[in-house]
Parts: C-alpha cells; structure tokens; sequence
C-alpha cells in the first residue's frame, strides 16, 4: 500500500502544472538544499577538530552538548515558521475501502523525511563518527547519536501539534529570549545546566531511551489528531470560520491610505505564508549576531554592511518583493474599486517603512558591539526605507505570478520568479559597493553616510519616483490582471 501512495504521488507531481512552469526555481532550490548539506556535513567533520582549536582546554562534546537546548528552541521555532508539513490528497481516498490509519501513518512517515530532520544529521552523525575516532566512548556516542535523533523526529511531530497555535508558538519563543537573556546577563548558567543534561546521556546511554519515550508519546498524539481529522463529511464541508475584527482604528489618522492599510494588516495576520513572512522579519534582527560576533568578519566592513541591512530590512526584503501579488487572490476586484493607484501603491510603503523604522528601534541592543556596528545599522535602516521600499515597489510592477495565502511560506515557490532574484543585486550589492569604495579610499564613517545618503535622497525624491512607479503600474494593470486571474 505505502508503495502505491508513492506512485500516486510521484505521478501528481511530475502531471501537475507547476512541475514544467517551475523547473529553474526547482533547480535552484536543489543547489541550495545541496548547499546546506556540503555546509552541514563540513561542520560535521571539522567542527571537533575547530572547536579544539578555538578552545583547547575545552572538550568538543561538553561544548556541543552546552548549546543544544538552544539548538532545540530554536529548530522548533524556525520549523514553525518556515516547515512545509506534508500533504496528501486523500479525498478520493476516502471513498475507497483504505483503512484512514493507513493514510495517517503514510502521511506521519513521509513528515520524518522532511528537509528540517535530514540536514541536522549531516552534521550529527559525522561529528559522532569523528568523536568515536578520536577515542570516545562508543557507546556513549551512540546513546548521544540516538537521543539526537528522537529529539529530531520528536520536534518535527511537535510542530503538527503546535503549527497553527500563535500562544504556542510565543511561548516557545519567549523561553529561547529568556534563556538567552538569562546566559548573557549571568543570572543562571543555562549553558552548564544544558551541558550536563546532555553529558549525562553520554556518560549513562541508556538514558537515551527518554529520548524514544518523547518519540513514541508525540507520534501517537499526532496520529490521533490527524485520525479525527480524516473523515469523508468533513472533507467535503465547507468550514465557517467566524471572522474576527481587531480594532485598527488608530490608522484611520494616515488619510486616504488608512482603508489599504488596514487591509493589509488583516491580510497579513489572517493568512499563513504573510503572517510566516511577519515573524520572520523579527528573526532578522538576530542576523546580525552571525557577523558581528565572529572577528573573521571584523575586517571585512562590506560583509557586516551586508549584515546591517538584514537586520533592519527583514520585513521589507521578504514582503516588498511580493507586492502585488499578495493581493492576487482579489486584485480584479481592486482594479474594479474608483480609488487612485498612487494610494494603494503608499500603504504598502508605509507598511515597509513602519515596520523597518520598528526593526530598527528594537536593534538598540547591537550598540553593545559599539558604536560603529550601530551607525551601520542605523546607515541600512535609512537605506531601506529611503531606497530598497520604493524599488521594491518599482520590481513589484513585474511580479506575474499568483500567490496562495494559506500555503506555507518555507519551500513554497508559488509567486517566485526571476524577478525576485535579479532584484537582489541592487537591494544588497549597490550598499555593500558603496560603503566599501568610501570607507577604503576615503575613511572614517564615509562609508555610513554615504550608504545613508542614498536613502536620504530616495525619500527627497519620493514624490518624483512615487509618479513613475504609479505610471508603471497602470501601464501594466491589465497584464497583471491577467496573470493573477490564472490558477497558480
């Protein structure tokens, strides 16, 4: 039976639509899953071998196991965020004398090979390999290896649980700051409380059988939800979600704009892959601990500018390159409606501008690097509002491709084109050009005012460019039409 469900599936993959409409973006997606795994499996077998050089008096397990509550937190929030949960079309199934149980395990068992659960091992099971070559324990090793690995499985069946769940989702995002926080002020040593949990299991393997426990309790919760879900009536039924209307009466003080404004802050919230492109933006702001942390990269100024812009632009790169097509589902209908375009086009600069100018008041704390990482940020947080917005916009003019608002954002390239790779070059290559001519020919902080000199001129020019793009967009209003009115 499970062999069946592979041939089905594979068939509806390779007979639907977007197999030969997507085949560069799939082949671009492969060179990164490719990407990851020769990264993972390098920092698998060399990550002993660097952490003995970075801290010789250090063991290179007690170090790993130190971080991986971390590790943990941080695998379930990014799979919230970003996990393609698997889906089978069983509709027809359910017709057919297929006992739902099998469809269920089939569904559960395909989840276990998602990307998020294979990566982490290509990094894993090398270090494992290294340590018992290095003369550890191989049966602690082996007992850690497994713990790990139920520990993975168990937290992609945690993620069916908690997917749609916000609270849960705070939650465990408020646990990962607060240990954070915790480390980094010294009021608890959460690293060592960590490094001896998970050296215990080391030291004890059979302890690695709590590890199968979680596993096996997890499964099964998951099992029985999605059992209670797999019925024909159910299926078939159209769901009436009673809607709920936040108040968002302190917009009406932005004019003409407020109407579009507001609808988009209830488009955001209300549909998964705009409200993924949300929190991710806040993820962003953590970027920037990747570089500014690592001396590697101290004398290498155009990277960190690199890194800047990230920090403050996460919610503006990831949401202004889609624009317009987050309106596709309804984009006729808009067309339809007796406002001005030069409208419509401002609330989503506005929403881009609000949200950099909230990124960057929450980045204060990267003053703790000093004063010029700061005067960085703040130099991409006015090139992000002043020129990456309204180019976003202009680049938004050529977006052709429809978006599904329900489907996950992580691994979904519906709405994906060229167009949201050509446009990286300016967003990021044209700062990092700049700040490293001004700051290597010319010194001092030139290389931050000239970064932010750009931004300052693109919002002097606002008006000016706010016309052209508008012109832009009426040109290309009944294409554009057209190409949001076809099935994705």
């Amino acid at each position: 039976m499970i062999s069946h469900f592979l041939k089905l599936e594979w068939k509806q993959f390779f007979r639907s639509s977007h197999w030969q409409k997507g085949v560069a973006v799939k082949i671009l997606m492969a060179f990164f899953a490719l990407y990851f795994i020769v990264a993972f499996l390098a920092l698998g077998i060399g990550g002993y071998f660097i952490l003995k050089k970075m801290f010789p008096e250090s063991d290179p397990l007690e170090l790993v196991n130190s971080y991986l509550v971390y590790a943990i937190l941080a695998d379930l929030i990014i799979r919230y965020l970003m996990q393609k949960l698997p889906v089978m079309n069983i509709k027809p199934l359910l017709i057919l004398p297929i006992k739902k149980s099998k469809l269920v395990h089939y569904v559960l068992a395909k989840s276990s090979f998602s990307a998020f659960n294979i990566f982490g091992l290509f990094f894993y099971i090398p270090f494992a390999v290294v340590l018992i070559n290095k003369g550890y324990n191989t049966t602690g090793v082996l007992g850690w290896l497994f713990l790990i690995i139920t520990l993975i499985q168990s937290a992609n069946f945690l993620n069916f649980l908690i997917n749609k769940n916000t609270k849960a989702f705070t939650v465990i995002s408020v646990i990962l700051l607060s240990l954070i926080a915790a480390q980094t002020f010294n009021i608890y040593n959460v690293t060592a409380f960590g490094g001896q949990l998970f050296n215990a299991i080391y030291s004890a393997p059979t302890y690695a059988i709590f590890g199968l426990l979680i596993l096996v309790l997890l499964y099964n919760l998951t099992y029985k939800q999605l059992l209670n879900q797999v019925y024909l009536d159910q299926a078939v039924s159209q769901k009436v979600i009673e809607a709920k209307s936040a108040d968002l009466s302190f917009v009406d003080k932005l004019g003409d704009v407020a109407p579009f404004i507001k609808n988009d802050m209830r488009l955001i919230w209300r549909n998964k892959r705009t409200k993924t492109v949300f929190l991710m933006s806040f993820l962003f702001l953590f970027y920037g601990l990747i570089f500014f942390t690592q001396e590697t990269y101290k004398n290498m100024p155009p990277m960190l500018m690199f890194a800047s812009l990230f920090v403050t632009g996460g919610f503006a790169l990831n949401y202004g390159q889609f624009i317009p097509a987050w309106d596709s589902a309804h984009f006729k209908m808009l067309m339809s409606q007796g406002f001005k375009y030069r409208k419509f086009l401002e609330s989503k600069w506005i929403l881009m501008v609000v949200m950099t100018t909230l990124l960057y008041l929450l980045s204060f704390p990267y003053l703790y690097f000093g004063i010029d990482i700061f005067l960085m940020i703040t130099a991409g947080a006015i090139f992000n509002v002043g020129f990456n917005s309204l180019f976003l916009l202009y680049a938004g003019s050529f977006n052709r491709k429809r978006i599904d608002l329900n489907k996950s954002g992580f691994g979904n390239t519906q709405g994906t084109s060229a167009t949201q790779f050509i446009i990286i070059i300016p967003l990021m290559l044209f700062p990092m050009l700049v700040f490293w001519i001004f700051n290597k020919f010319v010194g001092g902080v030139s290389g931050f005012i000239a970064v932010a000199s750009i931004g300052v001129l693109g919002l002097v020019l606002k008006s000016y460019l706010m016309k052209f793009i508008e012109k832009k967009y009426i040109k290309d209003k009944y294409i554009m039409i057209n190409a949001f009115g076809k099935e994705a």
